[in-house]
């Protein structure tokens, strides 16, 4: 009697590569222009699935304090109770839920994200993963870029300042990008 197999997926493990990987954000800065910054503290590994890129999962986690928007100043009010209470909520995460092609080539990946104890559904639009390489040193890695936006008061970050001339400190509409590059466990 014959018996019947199942195909086995190829799913292979990727941790990111902090040296190499970037969430930067840009928000509105008294109306006027953007202040970008970045969190350098990132982790977190991928599961991808070789067949099809829509059943792979993401998990990521930053350090708040790893915060650097240039001006130590302004870094330590971000770390502080008006912003991210980094001594309180030390990390922000991302978990994937759902992952969905879109007509260009890029993915749009649905997930979990949670800042300030807040946990939302965000959509990030995805570019890759890009083929894999080598590095000189016999590792396989692959890279993507990612972004998003999202209303940071939806995360508790309510913190603003009424400015002489109108209009406020602070935006409300939060930027964010990431540029991961992942190394095949």
């Amino acid at each position: 009697m014959p018996t019947l197999t199942t195909p086995q997926t190829a799913v292979s493990t990727w941790n990111i590569d902090a040296a190499h990987s970037v969430a930067e954000f840009k928000v509105k800065h008294m109306m006027i222009s953007n202040v970008k910054g970045q969190f350098t503290g990132v982790s977190g590994s991928l599961r991808l699935d070789e067949d099809d890129v829509i059943n792979s999962k993401i998990e990521a986690t930053i350090d708040a304090a790893s915060i650097n928007t240039g001006d130590a100043q302004r870094d330590a009010h971000l770390k502080s109770a008006d912003f991210f209470d980094a001594e309180k909520f030390a990390t922000l995460s991302f978990k994937s839920a759902a992952t969905r092609r879109k007509g260009d080539g890029e993915l749009e990946v649905e997930g979990e994200l949670t800042i300030h104890g807040v946990t939302r559904t965000v959509k990030f639009v995805v570019e890759g993963p890009t083929a894999p390489g080598k590095d000189p040193w016999g590792n396989t890695r692959i890279g993507i870029s990612a972004s998003t936006k999202i209303n940071r008061k939806d995360y508790g970050l309510t913190w603003n300042a009424a400015l002489e001339t109108g209009g406020i400190l602070v935006g409300d509409e939060v930027t964010i990008t990431l540029d991961v590059q992942f190394i095949k466990a």
